[in-house]
C-alpha cells in the first residue's frame, strides 16, 4: 500500500480539536475534471473548500489537512443530533468528475485505498460501521457525492458502513410497490432515526432526504419516491442497529 504523502492546505481551522470530537468520517467526490484542478481548489485559499485526505485515480492518497484540525469539507450539515458536521468528522475526497463531468465507477485502486485508510481512521478515533457516511447523507438538498456509484455494499463486508442485510432478490419484489400513508410516515421516521435531517412539513426537503438515502442504499433507481422495498430497507437498518 502507498504511503500516504503529506501536502498541506491552509484552509482548516487553527484550533486544534480533542481525538474525542472526531466521530464521522464522510467521503466525497471531488467533482472537477482532472486531480490538478481538484488539489488546487482544496489547497485555495479563495475557495475556502479542503479536506484531510485526497485519494488519487492510481490510489495514492494524500494528506491536505491534519486530523485534529477542522477542515471545510461538509459545509452546511446535519446527521443525527449534529450539526456543522466539520467540527466532528473527517472528510475523504475521491477523485471523479462525478455527475456534472461524466460520473464513472471507483477504480479497484481507489476503493484499496479507501479500505486502507478508513480502517486506519477507524482504529485510531474508534469509528463504528455507522460512522462512515456520504456528503449526501450529511447534505441531502446540496449534494450527491460520492454517489450511487460509490461501493457500500462491498466496503460494509469490511466493516465500512452499514448495508441492509436482505436478499436481493425478494427485495427487488418489492421495488415500485405502492406503500399507504401511514407506512409512508413510518418510512420518514425510520429516516430520522437513521440520521438523515429534513423538514416534515417541506415536500422538497423530503424528496432530497429520500433521494440521499436510495443513492446509497438503493442505488439501483433514485426516483424520491418511497415505495415498498425503500420501507423494508430502512426497517431492516434500523432493526440492525444503524440508529
Amino acid at each position: 500500500m502507498n504511503k500516504i504523502k503529506q501536502f498541506y492546505s491552509i484552509n482548516f481551522e487553527k484550533i486544534k480539536r480533542k481525538k474525542a470530537n472526531v466521530k464521522f468520517l464522510v467521503f466525497h467526490y471531488t467533482g472537477m475534471r482532472s486531480e490538478k484542478s481538484a488539489i488546487n481548489k482544496l489547497s485555495d485559499k479563495k475557495s475556502k473548500v479542503s479536506c484531510h485526505y485526497f485519494i488519487k485515480k492510481n490510489g495514492s492518497i494524500i494528506n491536505l489537512v491534519p486530523d485534529l484540525y477542522i477542515s471545510w469539507h461538509a459545509g452546511i450539515s446535519f446527521w443525527k443530533k449534529f450539526k456543522k458536521i466539520n467540527k466532528y468528522s473527517i472528510g475523504i475526497e475521491i477523485q471523479n468528475p462525478g455527475h456534472q463531468y461524466g460520473y464513472k465507477p471507483f477504480n479497484k485502486k481507489q476503493i484499496r485505498s479507501i479500505i486502507y485508510l478508513s480502517l486506519k481512521l477507524a482504529k485510531k478515533y474508534k469509528l463504528k460501521n455507522k460512522d462512515f457516511l456520504g456528503h449526501s447523507d450529511i447534505a441531502p438538498c446540496r449534494k450527491k457525492d460520492p454517489g450511487e456509484k460509490f461501493p457500500w455494499e462491498l466496503l460494509s463486508k469490511y466493516h465500512i458502513g452499514v448495508w441492509h442485510s436482505l436478499d436481493k432478490k425478494i427485495i427487488k419484489s418489492y421495488r415500485q410497490k405502492n406503500i399507504n400513508s401511514f407506512e409512508k410516515k413510518l418510512f420518514l421516521n425510520y429516516l430520522i432515526k437513521i440520521g438523515y435531517f429534513f423538514k416534515k412539513k417541506n415536500t422538497n426537503s423530503i424528496l432530497f432526504a429520500v433521494k440521499a438515502f436510495q443513492r446509497r442504499f438503493r442505488p439501483n433507481l433514485i426516483n424520491g419516491k418511497i415505495d415498498l422495498e425503500c420501507l423494508k430497507i430502512a426497517k431492516n437498518l434500523v432493526k440492525s442497529g444503524f440508529n
